[in-house]
């Protein structure tokens, strides 16, 4: 299956569309938006959009236009308190190692 271009070309536009929307949760952007901001064509940008808000990963908001879901935005909000985690981790060796130099 990875060395089918279509299922790559497909990945990669979703992941484009994603991108495309960073900055845009509550305003949105329009499939033409997303086209412009891609390189793409509307309807493979219809097609990539389809394919997210099956996943939930995008959602049409009331003013028709496109943005992240809530479920995308947990993703990155769990990635952000997972690094957060990992820093007060780094944090606290640190401060063992200060410790134990003194």
């Amino acid at each position: 299956m990875m060395n089918n271009p279509q299922i790559s070309t497909s990945a990669s536009r979703a992941l484009k569309v994603l991108k495309a929307l960073k900055g845009y949760t509550l305003t949105g952007l329009s499939n033409g938006d997303i086209a412009k901001m891609t390189n793409d064509s509307a309807v493979n940008v219809t097609r990539a959009l389809q394919v997210l808000i099956e996943e939930g990963l995008v959602i049409k908001l009331d003013n028709g236009l496109f943005a992240h879901s809530v479920q995308m935005l947990q993703i990155a909000q769990a990635h952000a308190i997972h690094i957060a985690k990992m820093q007060d981790q780094i944090t606290e060796i640190n401060q063992r190692i200060t410790a134990g130099t003194r």
